[in-house]
């Protein structure tokens, strides 16, 4: 080891020289209160984190050695001088400020021990620890860490003792521990450990992979001297070297190299990525091995199959874009190497790209170029054998800096998502670059040059000069393939097929029911007929547009296309437009001569008489009629569309655009009938419904509008003579045909409600949803175990009648083993209590019980009915009759044999006298004898067994109380006496001594009795007893059962209590009976990883957090102990709190103190409860520590099932051993350590902890609680591994004064109390800085995860012990034969939603998501089939994902939904996504009404961003036709829906204002003609109000719940529902998805937004609710309320109320959904004092100004600003519809001034003109006064006051004129407030759409403050209803009942809660 001293001579002189500069430092640290004086390690900078294991070591050694420590903190300090001695890096002055200061103290306060000098105390102090901790084998762990200490410790010394004074033997050890100590920082797998090899190095899988990768023979070695590496780089990114590098020290060692070393010197590859892929490969290796090994068995050699089924599950993607792309593929095997190690340098290569790539994992075809060009410069090494020597970085440096640059520089386009999607290349765009051979222009190595890296056409010096975070100048590239623009015509572009279908089925409709008869049957009329075959005009007109989108959407990504593809759809449009042309003109000339369908039909035979029309109608079908053909043949088209043969390719040309992906989407036949049926039996419904309901029942009342001639106009119609009556047809037809559109999202609902209830019940759901159906169906429940969760091969075969008892005494000794745990995980979580434990537990199966143990919930009450039943019963009875009655109960029958042999096991064992022992055997013998002759009941008295069964329960309490005893011994004298008073009961009250002569088999036992009742008892009788078995667990365990047997009487319905408890047993229990596959051993078992994003979210609440009140005197704690009374009450007693209440209460009444060892007891005690309580806490809430505590489960059940699966009958039979970690590799070949190793190859656990580097290092407490939290966790869990991205402050060219910033993936593990660094990779840049967050910190991460499958898990999840049991089953779906080739590649799983109970807004969200999870996804699944990744917990194939782009979508914006995009890349590439509900893993919801408003807001964001993207066109396309209406309707098409659902409201009441407004409606309703046809004219009116309701959307909901619950259940939860309010809950919610979606669409503006995931119960201010609904739902239901009072106001006259309510019910119902729904669902919202305090913030907010960085929060003009953000970056097409839609409010104003009285009745245009005269008059009015408020308000007052008196003087007399003159009357003046107020609005939204000119103009702060008169109008309108129901103290009552009443039928006081009345009961 080199010195790091700096020349100073030892530290005495540095310290000197140091010390003079510290009165120039002004600056310290800021060390946390939380961080002891020993946490210097944790607070180091990045840019010294060298110096972090020295420090770590000082903390390590500190109370070993004080001065030793203080050397390793001088040396620490010494060397960060070294490396920044201006302190130029952030916080580095600070730091080393702090480090002196503790230098300084421990220099005073520490001197040497071992010897008299520094340098000999160093040097003893090293041979010490050496002697002590390295010269004995050690757990690797163990090892690792002082090794690691010795070597920091040796540097430290070479620092304090001169070179030459270093003594021999130090040397020497010093030189062992640098021979191991590099090779000793490992993941899972210590592949260099020395001494004993731990048993997992033992795997023969393991050692057969290690000794692979080692297999080094005919490969060429790199060689230094074979170049000199030249590294190309960017400026500012990466360190520009031209020097030659040498071997690394540990790898000169030819012996360690292997494979992935090798191709890491050849490539320059990261050591760090070379370690982790070698672990994950070897891994990879064993674990695809041990599959095709029935048996763990001993073997060195790789199965040849293995590595061959790796490379093809890898190198799938590869050869598909080879033959795609027509170039020869580069995995050649036939060279001078061994077929194997080729294929593993070939899979070693492909892993170590991906390791290092970075962002470019989202780019898989780049990849596959990658991997192309390297794999021919690895052939060309291997071949040539010259193999370079490369520097570490080589490869990161030349290959993925440069594309990550691109995508650096594109991003920053983006401007942060304020920019087009048609103005930047997102990661698709670039990745599609490599679709083509233009790929193939960049070389190798690429050109930097080629078109790829050119940002921008210009050349000027500004763009030469631009740094990385600076957009290029000039014209940008073309987009690749797809442009995402903002229109709805994406929906018709990407769904064609469904819109023309729809349109053609409404257009034939019509045509028919418009017909004379209106029947079906006028098809076959000929004017009928050639009307309905105009829609193949429609259908020509239809296709047009379809090649027009085609052309105007692709326009900017014509640049970069094929120029096949522009040819395809320019010859579309020309052909499209030719066949507008022939279908117009042929149809014209055949209408004149038309034919009925038959003659069209028989005509054909004579075909040459056919009209043109004919022959274009049979050409034009071909096509279609091909599709259908190929439709029925799936397997044809899918080979046809998956070919890359050019004449097919050529003949699919015109049919399909060719891309690499979406290709030969095809269902098997079976599947593609079953969702054919499902749409075939719906579409029929629906245009059934459509004809009959909605259409045929308004053709009449249509034909006699229209027939009425020119009705009479109210206002001034501009085309008065208009005809037919059109302007009223067309707003009556308007909403129907809008409903047309929508409804069938209604019947979409219907049948998956209908074929989900009928999926689930045939797959078993609900079978077992009760107790008591648990219980009647136990007996079945150990059998189902064994065929679903045992593994198959254990003796399947065998026929004898014994043997077959002994396995099923095998499979209920394995089944306890599995239930036991279950119930003991029950009671750490607290769901039951110690009493519910002890009835669930099964004990394990003994020898000495005949008949099978259940648990004693099973037979609770069972012995007292017995005893019972039994006391009745004498020698006059028959014993026959007695047994009948006990077997008539199974659970009876075994409760009672059971009780009988465990009591004589008990005494016979607890007796030391032999001859006591002989007496119970002896009367064991006789009852049986008396069972056997049938003559119990003569030898026998039943009637004294009450006498007996009490005195048992009494000394069966005895035993079990002497556990609690320090001395078992102080109560033998109590349980002597009870014995034999037992006996006594026994020998002399039961037994009938009479019957003795009578025997002969028994005589003698009789007679011994006889002899000893004639005796005295000596008092030495039944009292020489074995209290040592008192210490046995397993024979107390038989006191407790028997004693439960006796005494429990209740029925065990009840057990457990705890709902959650109750559902989780249930069903587990269910869920064996479910279908799923057969268990694999754990060996076999397929391996897979977990991995959770993490943020900044909450990791474990500290006491502060649990205690703290909120406004209303509400803590967490407090909280969660009134919502989970009986999980508290379990809490309690298992921390056995009332004894530390006891021990706290006697120590307080001590006033002295003097017990120091009972108080530290207390402390103790206090610390260890208070830990606990803050972990029972936090496991209620959605935090990290739940998370990784259910998720850790996984390892706890493949423990369990690896020990039953390897275990003897002896080891089973026995119990399941505790597996102590510790010991684990003291006893390495027991059965517990290798379940512990194989559970470290089969499960890894990786949180991707985004920040955490920052985190650790940051100053703010909440961070620096979460650092210390999750690094709780690691150490708590030594399986978990934590990966984070590192960023360091590095030197740029070795200059300290200029620093740049460097990014690191790092993975660490828990260490004894720091965290422990195991990988680094350095990264091109900031990954999360190119795409969206979530994503990114999954992909970082995705590299250290292991195994073949990966299940994503988010952060508010959890999962069960109980299923985790079933994850080898779930995971053997990726192989089961069912699915045939088409394996699956996504594997959903079902979620629980625990977040239910809070509250009723959590309950109709958990119903909601439940019925999602539950019922939807299992319709999507199975028959759909289009089933996609919705979230997490879904389980991806790790292999076939991180080969084709990862496990989601990262784009900027248009991926904000990053989950779903994953499920539909995996199906575009031919994966195959299934469903499976045998398995549940628990999930949060929001639980909020803001939370869950956001949480909408964000997945209507993500649904708008879909619908423009190029994966939902695709699929749109690509999908058939029936698949296609499966994607659309369960996709974008939902919301789509729910925004035509709100738009048809509005067409439907503008319809209605025009009507009433026109006078059109007076004329028609009072016309004689129309009154025959009112009612079906009624009925069409308010047709459209049925689907307001949305209760059909609940349909899923309620079947869901009826399967599991009962539908007499779900039907109580839905009219419960009902009674609280969810209609306007789900109505609410229906305006917000509608706003967010259109919004989204429009203008863009779609982000994350965090919802948080505390408890809310807290009162939400009404400020805070009118920001966030104020655009979505206020102003929305004020315009809804507007038109309602209009359209009854003006229309009472001559309409019936009773129609008025009809028609807009529906309507009235949405309005005061979205007005009040906020405020009802807002906790204490009624109560009077937060009315007012709400009042007051509200004004306060209005009030203040905005500007520069005040929040939106603060001020009303600063949230009005941000309100229009989306209308600053809109596109012009945006801005057009936002004017065109403003200008809809004028027609209020319009249409009331011509009903005014003042008008008399004109219809003059002038009349207009006028009221308009008077709305500009009011606004300069208002102008006026508020131009003089700010020019005279201040320094004139007076002259302010002067000009309001004119003004208002001047409009008493106007107003006065008006009302004498012109007849001006009240209603007038509030009719003109009703019309003039929307304008006025309109004039508001005009202003902010054309901003920049109304900026221009100098109108912009008028406008402003026109908005703030309108904000201020709103609010009051809002919350007048509010005021006035909070005078009511009723009111926040019921509000509290309403929203809150889950909890009270649980027995909660939520009304206490928001009182603030706390009960003390806590300490």
């Amino acid at each position: 080891m080199a010195s790091s001293s700096s020349g100073v001579g030892g530290p005495q002189g540095l310290e000197r020289q140091l010390s003079r500069r510290l009165t120039r430092v002004e600056t310290m640290l800021d060390v946390p209160d939380e961080v002891g004086p020993t946490a210097d390690s944790e607070l180091v900078p990045s840019s010294l984190a060298s110096i972090v294991p020295i420090l770590r070591v000082a903390n390590e050694i500190e109370q070993e050695n004080p001065r030793v420590a203080y050397l390793c903190r001088f040396h620490a300090f010494e060397k960060a001088h070294n490396l920044d001695p201006t302190s130029a890096g952030r916080g580095v002055k600070q730091f080393k400020t702090y480090l002196l200061h503790r230098l300084e103290k421990d220099e005073k306060e520490t001197k040497p021990t071992l010897a008299s000098t520094d340098p000999r105390e160093i040097q003893k102090y090293y041979k010490h620890y050496y002697e002590t901790h390295l010269t004995h084998d050690k757990p690797p762990d163990e090892m690792a860490k002082h090794y690691q200490i010795a070597s920091v410790l040796y540097d430290v010394l070479k620092a304090v003792v001169p070179d030459k004074r270093v003594e021999p033997q130090v040397e020497n050890y010093a030189r062992e521990v640098e021979k191991k100590k590099p090779h000793l920082k490992y993941n899972i797998l210590p592949l260099q450990v020395s001494g004993t090899p731990p048993p997992i190095m033992e795997i023969s899988g393991i050692k057969a992979a290690v000794r692979a990768l080692r297999n080094l023979s005919q490969l060429p070695m790199p060689r230094a001297d074979q170049t000199t590496v030249n590294v190309t780089q960017e400026p500012n990114h990466a360190q520009e070297s031209s020097r030659t590098t040498v071997l690394p020290s540990d790898e000169q060692d030819i012996s360690k190299l292997d494979l992935l070393g090798w191709l890491g010197l050849a490539f320059g590859f990261q050591r760090g990525n070379v370690e982790n892929q070698r672990e994950h490969l070897i891994l990879l290796l064993a674990n695809i091995d041990a599959r095709s090994k029935p048996h763990l068995e001993d073997y060195s050699l790789l199965d040849t199959g293995t590595v061959t089924h790796l490379m093809k599950k890898i190198f799938k993607n590869y050869l598909s874009w080879c033959d795609y792309l027509h170039v020869s593929h580069n995995l050649r095997l036939r060279i001078n190497l061994e077929t194997q190690q080729l294929e593993l340098l070939y899979i070693g290569l492909y892993l170590l790209i991906w390791g290092e790539a970075s962002n470019v994992r989202f780019m898989p075809e780049c990849l596959c170029y990658i991997f192309h060009k390297m794999a021919l410069e690895l052939q060309g090494y291997v071949v040539g054998g010259n193999v370079p020597l490369r520097e570490e970085e080589y490869f990161l440096n030349v290959v993925i800096c440069p594309i990550f640059n691109v995508l650096h520089k594109e991003v920053l386009r983006n401007k942060k998502g304020t920019a087009s999607h048609s103005r930047w290349r997102n990661y698709d765009d670039l990745n599609e670059y490599f679709w083509s051979k233009e790929c193939f222009k960049l070389g190798w190595p690429m050109d930097p040059n080629s078109d790829f890296f050119i940002h921008s056409e210009s050349n000027s010096s500004k763009t030469e000069a631009l740094g990385r975070d600076q957009v290029a100048y000039g014209r940008r590239k073309p987009k690749t393939n797809f442009v995402e623009v903002r229109t709805f015509w994406h929906l018709f572009r990407s769904f064609d097929r469904m819109w023309t279908f729809f349109i053609l089925s409404f257009q034939a409709m019509l045509i028919i029911a418009w017909s004379p008869s209106g029947s079906l049957s006028a098809f076959f009329d000929a004017d009928v007929f050639r009307d309905v075959l105009s829609i193949f005009i429609t259908a020509s007109l239809l296709n047009f547009l379809q090649a027009a989108l085609d052309i105007i959407l692709s326009w900017k990504a014509w640049g970069s296309m094929e120029y096949t593809q522009i040819i395809r759809y320019l010859l579309k449009f020309a052909v499209a437009t030719a066949w507008v042309i022939i279908m117009l003109v042929s149809y014209s000339s055949w209408v004149e001569n038309p034919s009925g369908p038959i003659r069209y039909f028989r005509n054909w035979i004579n075909w040459r008489s056919q009209s043109l029309y004919s022959f274009a109608i049979a050409i034009y079908l071909i096509p279609n009629i091909l599709a259908a053909v190929l439709f029925l043949l799936p397997p044809l088209r899918r080979f046809m569309e998956r070919s890359n043969w050019r004449v097919i390719v050529l003949l699919m040309w015109w049919a399909q655009p060719k891309l690499y992906v979406a290709r030969g989407m095809h269902e098997s036949v079976c599947s593609l009938l079953r969702y054919t049926m499902f749409w075939i039996l719906l579409l029929i419904c629906k245009l059934a419904f459509s004809f009959y309901v909605e259409i045929s029942p308004l053709v009449d009342p249509t034909k006699t509008i229209m027939s009425l001639g020119t009705a009479t106009y109210q206002w001034h119609e501009f085309f008065p003579y208009l005809q037919h009556n059109f302007g009223v047809v067309i707003t009556i037809w308007a909403p129907i045909v809008m409903v047309y559109f929508m409804d069938t999202q209604i019947w979409y609902a219907i049948f998956s409600t209908i074929f989900g209830g009928i999926n689930g019940a045939f797959s078993h759901l609900g079978e077992i949803r009760t107790l008591g159906m648990l219980r009647s169906r136990f007996q079945a429940v150990p059998d189902q175990f064994s065929k679903s969760l045992v593994p198959s091969n254990e003796g399947v075969h065998r026929r004898s009648k014994q043997d077959k008892e002994e396995i099923e005494r095998r499979n209920i000794a394995k089944f306890s083993h599995i239930w036991n745990e279950v119930v003991n995980s029950l009671r750490e979580e607290d769901l039951i209590n110690n009493r519910e434990k002890d009835l669930l537990l099964v004990p394990s199966p003994s020898s000495d019980i005949s008949v099978v143990q259940w648990p004693p919930f099973l037979l609770a009450s069972k012995i007292p009915i017995a005893v019972d039943i039994a006391k009745d019963f004498n020698k006059k009875k028959s014993q026959s009759e007695l047994m009948k009655r006990i077997q008539h109960d199974s659970y009876m029958q075994d409760a009672v044999t059971e009780c009988y042999e465990t009591l004589g096991d008990i005494l016979k064992s607890l007796l030391k006298n032999h001859a006591d022992k002989q007496v119970v055997e002896d009367v064991c013998a006789a009852v049986n004898e008396s069972i056997t002759t049938k003559q119990l009941l003569t030898k026998f008295r039943m009637s004294e067994l009450p006498q007996l069964s009490a005195k048992l329960e009494k000394f069966l309490t005895l035993l079990k109380n002497t556990q609690e005893k320090d001395n078992p011994d102080s109560i033998k004298t109590q349980i002597t006496n009870v014995l034999q008073d037992t006996m006594d009961i026994i020998l002399q009250d039961i037994m009938i001594s009479e019957n003795r002569v009578q025997r002969t088999g028994g005589a003698e036992v009789v007679n011994r009795q006889e002899d000893q009742r004639e005796k005295t008892h000596p008092p030495q009788q039944f009292s020489e007893l074995n209290l040592e078995l008192m210490k046995d667990k397993s024979w107390m365990e038989k006191v407790t059962r028997l004693h439960l047997l006796v005494t429990v009487k209740e029925s065990a319905s009840s057990v457990p209590t705890n709902l959650d408890a109750r559902r989780r047993i249930t069903f587990f229990a269910n869920s064996l009976f479910m279908n799923m596959p057969k268990a694999p051993k754990i060996h076999n078992m397929t391996s897979f990883s977990v991995l959770t994003p993490y943020y900044k979210e909450d990791v474990l609440y500290t006491e502060d957090e649990i205690n703290h009140e909120n406004e209303d005197g509400i803590s967490i704690l407090f909280y969660l102990q009134k919502i989970y009374p009986d999980e508290w009450y379990n809490f309690c007693q298992r921390k056995s709190v009332e004894e530390l209440v006891k021990l706290k209460e006697y120590l307080e009444k001590q006033k002295d103190f003097d017990q120091p060892e009972r108080q530290q007891e207390y402390l103790e005690k206090h610390k260890d409860y208070i830990d606990s309580v803050r972990h029972w806490t936090s496991y209620r809430g959605q935090t990290l520590a739940r998370t990784v505590r259910g998720m850790m489960y996984y390892r706890r059940a493949i423990e369990l099932q690896c020990f039953l699966d390897m275990a003897e009958d002896r080891d089973i039979f026995g119990g399941y051993r505790t597996i102590n970690p510790t010991q684990q590799y003291q006893e390495q070949y027991n059965h517990v350590a290798k379940s512990i190793a194989l559970a470290d190859i089969k499960f890894t656990y990786v949180v991707s902890c985004q920040i955490y580097g920052q985190m650790k290092a940051s100053k703010e407490g909440r961070d620096r609680l979460c650092y210390q939290n999750i690094l709780g966790l690691m150490t708590a869990h030594r399986s978990l591994r934590v990966a984070y991205i590192d960023e360091r402050d590095e030197k740029v060219n070795g200059k300290q004064e200029k620093q740049e910033k460097v990014y690191y993936s790092v993975l660490v593990k828990g260490g004894d109390k720091w965290d422990e660094e195991i990988y680094r990779i350095k990264l091109p840049g900031k990954p999360t800085d190119i795409g969206e967050g979530k994503p990114e910190n999954q992909n970082h991460a995705i590299i250290f995860t292991r195994g073949e499958a990966l299940q994503t898990i988010d952060m508010n999840q959890d999962n069960y012990l109980e299923e985790a049991f079933k994850i080898r089953n779930v995971l053997e779906e990726f192989h089961s034969a069912e699915y045939g080739k088409n394996k699956p590649t996504i594997l959903g799983l079902r979620e629980h939603i625990f977040t239910g109970s809070v509250s009723s807004l959590a309950w109709f969200m958990s119903n909601q998501e439940t019925s999602f999870v539950t019922i939807g996804q299992r319709v999507l699944a199975n028959p759909l089939k289009v089933r996609f990744h919705y979230g997490h917990p879904d389980i991806f194939d790790r292999l076939f994902h991180i080969t084709r782009g990862g496990i989601s979508k990262a784009s900027k914006i248009i991926n904000l939904s990053e989950d779903i995009f994953a499920g539909y890349n995996s199906t575009m590439r031919g994966g195959n996504v299934t469903h499976h509900e045998y398995m549940q893993v628990g999930k949060g919801r929001d639980v909020g009404m803001n939370q869950i408003s956001l949480f909408e807001a964000k997945v209507a964001n993500g649904n708008g961003e879909q619908t423009l993207s190029r994966d939902v066109c695709r699929l749109g396309r690509r999908f058939d036709f029936y698949r296609m209406l499966s994607f659309y309707f369960t996709t974008v098409g939902f919301y789509f829906s729910s925004m035509v659902t709100v738009l048809t409201v509005y067409v439907f009441l503008y319809g209605r204002l025009y009507l009433v407004m026109s006078g059109l409606e007076r004329s028609i309703l009072e016309d004689t003609r129309i009154q025959q046809n009112i009612k079906p004219l009624e009925n069409a009116l308010a047709s459209q109000s049925v689907f307001q309701l949305g209760l059909l959307l609940v349909l899923p909901m309620v079947m869901e719940i009826g399967l599991e619950k009962g539908f007499r259940t779900a039907l109580g939860e839905f009219i419960l529902m009902q009674l609280q309010l969810a209609s306007a809950f789900f109505t609410f919610q229906l305006g917000t998805k509608a706003h967010y979606y259109g919004r989204t669409i429009l203008h863009g503006g779609a982000k994350y937004r965090s919802t948080g995931r505390g408890f809310v119960v807290y009162h939400a201010k009404f400020a805070d609710n009118y920001r966030m609904y104020s655009r979505s739902h206020f102003v929305k239901g004020l315009e809804l309320l507007i038109l309602l009072v209009v359209y009854q106001v003006y229309g009472r006259s001559y309409r019936s109320s009773t129609l008025y309510l009809f028609v807009t019910i529906s309507i009235w119902f949405l309005v005061a959904s979205w007005l009040f729904a906020p405020f009802v669902f807002n906790p204490s919202c009624f109560e009077w004092q937060k009315t007012v305090d709400d009042w007051t913030d509200w004004r306060k907010w209005m009030g203040n100004l905005g500007g520069i960085g005040i929040p939106n929060n603060l001020s009303w003009e600063s949230w009005w600003e941000e309100e229009q953000e989306h209308l600053k970056t809109t596109s012009i097409r945006g801005r057009i519809l936002e004017i065109i839609l403003a200008l809809r409010f004028l027609i209020y104003q319009y249409g009331i001034v011509y009903h005014l009285n003042i008008a008399h009745g004109s219809r003059n245009i002038l009349v207009y003109a006028l009221s308009w005269l008077v709305m500009v008059t009011v606004l300069i009015v208002l102008k006026m006064v508020s131009m003089g408020r700010r020019k005279f308000g201040t320094d004139t007052q007076l002259m302010f006051r002067i000009l309001k008196g004119l003004l208002f003087l001047g409009f008493v007399s106007v107003l006065t004129v008006l009302f004498v003159v012109f007849n001006l009357t009240i209603s007038d003046v509030f009719a003109s407030i009703l019309g003039f107020m929307p304008t006025g609005w309109s004039i508001l939204l005009l202003g902010q759409a054309c901003r920049p000119l109304t900026k221009k103009l100098q109108l912009w702060e008028s406008i402003k403050e026109l908005g703030r008169a309108y904000e201020y109008v709103m609010g009051v309108l809002i919350f007048l209803p509010i005021a006035i129901l909070s005078w009511f103290p009723f009111m926040s009552e019921f509000q509290t009942r309403l929203l809150f009443n889950q909890a009270f039928s649980r027995g909660l006081q939520i009304s206490r809660i928001l009182a603030g009345r706390k009960e003390s009961n806590t300490f």
